[in-house]
């Protein structure tokens, strides 16, 4: 399929899991991709992988002087957008006692500054048709140990969905969201835990899963880019779950 030939999707936290697997199916179905990253190395590590219909920005989610920036450097590589992933992000998780004010505006300015400047600054080049599609988490619906900080973040992601697509209705600017589970992806990377410590933890959660594995990558962009095309074209304002059902399934 072709559904995005002459397009070009901006997709932050490009570089690798959920975002880069969005970016490379966007491309393999016509389109172009914008893929921002924190740095030049793996940025570049992911256009060699994309190829030639891929640009990167190396730009950091949680840096207003970054986010600020993203509309220029868009700009030299197209004058409209037909699709925004506002994807970046990573997981920090810790008891509440031991949360301090650094981790809880390290999450933040990434996964709520980030998220809504990102499209703010996108919506100058973004016409009637196009997209948004926030990157929100099951943390909203499941409430776990040590991620009162990430879920509040997320949830506060999830509430741009709404505040979104009504602002946004009478340019025709679709606003929707994906909200996974469990996915393959480095989220445990900034943990502070060992690869020792990771596997177990991992291992943990895929008992608790219906379908007693984690998600890949490529099923989230499945949906991110199904919300993105044209067959629907009448969905709006919607989070639609990818998690195997562990927000439901008890």
């Amino acid at each position: 399929m072709q559904r995005f030939k002459g397009k070009f999707a901006l997709i932050t936290g490009g570089t690798n899991g959920m975002g880069f697997a969005t970016a490379q199916q966007f491309i393999n179905e016509g389109g172009t991709a914008i893929i921002t990253g924190r740095s030049e190395e793996t940025v570049n590590n992911a256009l060699e992988k994309l190829g030639k219909d891929a640009f990167g920005i190396v730009s950091d989610a949680g840096k207003m002087k970054d986010l600020l920036a993203l509309q220029s450097e868009v700009k030299k590589y197209t004058e409209t957008i037909d699709m925004v992933f506002a994807n970046a992000g990573f997981g920090k998780f810790s008891p509440i006692e031991n949360v301090d004010e650094d981790l809880f505006d390290e999450l933040f300015n990434v996964l709520v500054k980030g998220s809504f400047f990102t499209v703010q600054q996108m919506l100058p080049l973004m016409k009637s048709g196009s997209s948004v599609i926030f990157n929100t988490s099951v943390a909203t619906e499941i409430a776990m140990p040590n991620f009162s900080i990430y879920s509040a973040a997320k949830s506060a992601v999830q509430s741009f969905i709404n505040t979104f697509a009504t602002e946004l209705t009478e340019r025709r600017i679709r606003v929707n969201g994906i909200s996974p589970g469990h996915i393959k992806t480095n989220i445990f990377n900034n943990t502070g835990l060992n690869s020792e410590q990771i596997d177990e933890a991992v291992k943990n959660i895929i008992s608790t899963i219906p379908f007693k594995r984690q998600g890949d990558p490529s099923e989230i962009a499945n949906v991110v880019l199904f919300l993105a095309s044209d067959e629907a074209s009448y969905i709006h304002g919607m989070e639609i779950k990818v998690d195997a059902g562990i927000s439901v399934v008890r």
